[in-house]
């Protein structure tokens, strides 16, 4: 009997074994090791800052956590209205996930007591912008490219931070002609009409403050998503600053502002140097340096008022 037969078929099972062996990459993450056979095309987001780099890649999500709230806080880049939602952030439906067939899950360490659960659905990418000791937007670029690598869309990835880069220097151009970039600002998101989220130096916001030539107001760290909760008391100290307040506000704080002592004792206040803008997710990925840059500037030459809207 010849064996001839059974040679080629080892041959052949071994060139397919080497095929797919050079296809076949490898990206490390926080979990450990990712391996793809080919290129993902059905992928879940579980956070904000992946569905954020994905739509900036150019590909749709199958399937993302906290649909809703993502057009009310993050609106750029948008999210298509048929794109099914799996849950929340912090509790995705792995039912939901399942249902998708997804060949990719992209999550942050948030989600480490289900990892194992994804990853019996899906290979998992694992990467957290924010996180103790993390700088966020170096983080975010790192997911951008990884992302970009994995779904062979690298130079687009390459490009977007040139971008960013290019529309920071022309944002700077426009407020130093305009005079606008002489005092500091504190950026702060209003809980109620006696406290707020100010945003720290080592937030993601810091990046587009540094790339405008603007000084911080606020000079210390916060959390590690990037920010403190303060009384507005606590800004009465640095009185040369100006303030910018992110929406969305919450109702009835434009009155309860206006006859409150801590509001109106503010120089910033006094100054009619209170800018509005529209919501900058602080929380996202590389996206929100650009938008805030645009708002802010926009603002800033625009002029301020007293109180807010």
């Amino acid at each position: 009997m010849s064996t001839k037969p059974v040679f080629r078929a080892l041959a052949a099972l071994w060139l397919c074994l080497l095929s797919n062996l050079a296809l076949s990459q490898t990206w490390p993450h926080e979990q450990g090791q990712l391996t793809l056979e080919k290129t993902p095309e059905r992928i879940v987001t579980l956070n904000w800052a992946a569905t954020e780099a994905l739509l900036l890649l150019g590909v749709t999500p199958v399937g993302v956590a906290d649909k809703t709230g993502y057009a009310t806080w993050v609106r750029e880049p948008a999210l298509p209205d048929r794109v099914p939602n799996v849950g929340t952030r912090v509790a995705p439906s792995l039912e939901a996930i399942a249902e998708l067939k997804p060949d990719l899950i992209v999550t942050s360490s948030e989600m480490a007591p289900a990892a194992g659960l994804l990853q019996q659905i899906a290979p998992t990418y694992v990467i957290s912008v924010y996180k103790q000791g993390v700088e966020p937007f170096e983080r975010a670029k790192t997911m951008l490219l990884t992302l970009g690598d994995m779904l062979d869309r690298k130079e687009r990835a390459e490009a977007i931070l040139t971008d960013i880069d290019t529309t920071l220097a022309e944002q700077r151009r426009r407020l130093a002609a305009h005079g606008a970039d002489q005092r500091p600002v504190a950026l702060v998101s209003f809980m109620d009409d006696r406290h707020v989220r100010i945003f720290a130096p080592n937030g993601l916001y810091q990046t587009a403050l540094d790339g405008l030539g603007l000084d911080n107001l606020w000079p210390k760290e916060g959390n590690y998503w990037g920010f403190s909760t303060v009384g507005l008391e606590a800004i009465a100290p640095y009185p040369d600053g100006r303030i910018v307040v992110l929406e969305p506000t919450v109702p009835g704080l434009s009155e309860n502002l206006a006859d409150s002592p801590f509001w109106t004792y503010l120089p910033a206040v006094q100054r009619n140097q209170v800018y509005q803008i529209e919501p900058v997710w602080p929380f996202g990925a590389v996206f929100p340096v650009k938008r805030l840059a645009i708002l802010l500037t926009d603002a800033l030459i625009e002029g301020g008022a007293n109180n807010v809207r």
